[in-house]
């Protein structure tokens, strides 16, 4: 194969999801057989038995590679050399892997040589314009697109034409992948300068395509139906207010929670706050900190945030606003809203929400369970049953340690020193990212989540997720939870208690 042969040409990933009821050579046999006949010049396959299945049947260019969940390492694709080989006798015509600047089993230029050693062509997966500059130095023939935004931090939505931009300045051959689920997100990454556009998931993962379609039209619905909801999320600090329609946060405001004033207060100001918005929504929906049922609101730690006792939040909200009152957790919220429109991937899911507190949300079957379930920060086990596990792993906790190495910080300002190298600072939040990953880990062997997206200011500030991934390495992968970044960011609470308002 010559890199030529595949310029301004369709490359197929024939991947499906892994122990899905396509995940079989007959089905990825007919898979590439379809896209080859339907004009992919290209396919990009998975596993070396794949690779093996398929290439009997098919004439075009193979991009293989093989996944693989590493204890030790961050690096998923093609991480060995032995790999590398193997896919290349197996019928791959170019090897494809990750070349991230991350720990890996073995460097770039090793699998550059190996591959190249085989008659082979190369293509290095990248995640930002270094990775690309860092593989073409290495000697690889193509760099893609393919790990932006899969290297911590949320998953973005788009693809990332900017960096096929960038990519193309280096090299001409810059292969266009991750994210792109249109044709007019094709057109874009060729205008961008791709040499090749690599189209997966809109294709071969029925999973997928259907879940955004289930999306869209439950939105139309919605949008037709002028479902506009008035959400709120009262939280430890400050309490946010938007319109929301669907997905779409349509306007928002956010201001301070005043702990002492208590909720009528918060209530009457909010209120106040969003008087000029009420002839947009129909309905109200309220997220909270805390423990909600049949609409009384109780504070299960009150460090996190103080109320009385089973106070009437729907009743009281109901005769602020003027309009039907839903309210619930706020980390159940989020998990909904996480489900519905984040990171959901179809299966049964779990939110951690790490921020002033630690709250939690789980879905099964695709319904949320309300009550106490989720409530993860309050497990006592870890401190002997002392006080809650919030107490010693949050933003407060995390504050609180700085102030006793003789430091005055929020938390933000610890994880800025922290990332600056000041091993007090360090010290504070790895102790916190292990505690964190240590509850992980006992969530998945207690409720065998799918995935456990993470959120909250502490959750998603730089370098957190990092830390609790790293905290569980060498644990039997089947013991090893999936911790995902959640996509929605601050809107999960609002964007999930909107979609429970107005259903």
């Amino acid at each position: 194969m010559q890199r030529d042969d595949i310029k301004n040409r369709l490359i197929v990933s024939c991947q499906p999801v892994p122990e899905g009821p396509t995940d079989t050579a007959e089905f990825v046999i007919g898979f590439a057989r379809a896209a080859v006949d339907a004009g992919a010049k290209a396919l990009r396959i998975e596993s070396i038995g794949y690779v093996k299945a398929v290439r009997p049947f098919v004439s075009v260019p193979i991009i293989g590679i093989v996944k693989r969940d590493l204890d030790d390492s961050p690096v998923r694709i093609t991480p060995f050399i032995a790999d590398a080989e193997a896919l290349a006798d197996a019928g791959a015509d170019v090897v494809a892997f990750d070349a991230t600047d991350r720990v890996r089993p073995a460097s770039i230029e090793e699998l550059v040589k190996a591959v190249k050693a085989k008659g082979k062509l190369t293509m290095a997966d990248c995640s930002s314009i270094d990775d690309a500059r860092n593989a073409l130095a290495a000697g690889a023939d193509f760099v893609g697109t393919t790990l932006s935004g899969y290297v911590g931090g949320p998953e973005p939505v788009d693809p990332d034409v900017a960096l096929i931009s960038a990519m193309q300045a280096l090299t001409p051959y810059v292969i266009a992948e991750g994210r792109i689920r249109t044709t007019e997100q094709a057109a874009a990454a060729v205008r961008a300068g791709a040499f090749a556009v690599v189209i997966g998931s809109a294709i071969t993962r029925t999973e997928h395509v259907t879940s955004w379609f289930r999306d869209a039209i439950a939105e139309a619905y919605g949008a037709f139906g002028l479902q506009t909801v008035l959400a709120v999320d009262i939280g430890g600090t400050k309490t946010m207010a938007a319109l929301v329609r669907g997905r779409d946060v349509l306007e928002e405001i956010t201001v301070p929670t005043v702990r002492e004033t208590g909720p009528d207060t918060w209530l009457a100001l909010i209120a106040d706050a969003v008087r000029p918005w009420a002839d947009r929504y129909s309905r109200v929906g309220i997220a909270v900190t805390g423990f909600v049922q049949d609409g009384l609101w109780s504070a299960l730690n009150p460090a996190t945030l103080g109320i009385p006792d089973a106070y009437p939040l729907v009743e009281r909200a109901t005769a602020a606003f003027d309009k039907p009152v839903f309210a619930i957790n706020d980390a159940q919220a989020a998990a909904w809203g996480e489900y519905r429109y984040g990171a959901g991937d179809g299966g049964d899911l779990v939110f951690l929400t790490i921020s002033t507190g630690i709250g939690g949300g789980i879905v099964v079957n695709g319904r949320p369970l309300a009550g106490l379930a989720g409530h993860f920060g309050l497990i006592r086990g870890p401190s002997a049953g002392q006080s809650p596990l919030e107490d010693q792993t949050s933003g407060r906790w995390i504050a609180a340690e700085a102030r006793k190495a003789g430091h005055e910080a929020t938390a933000a300002e610890v994880f800025d020193q922290a990332n600056q190298g000041e091993a007090w600072a360090t010290a504070i939040v790895s102790q916190s990212a292990f505690r964190a990953a240590t509850l992980c880990r006992d969530i998945q062997m207690m409720i065998d989540p799918k995935q456990i997206v993470i959120g909250g200011g502490i959750g998603l500030a730089a370098g957190y997720l990092e830390r609790m991934r790293q905290c569980l390495e060498g644990i039997d992968a089947r013991l090893t939870p999936v911790l995902v970044a959640a996509k929605l960011g601050r809107h999960a609470g609002i964007v999930g208690v909107a979609s429970l308002a107005s259903e």
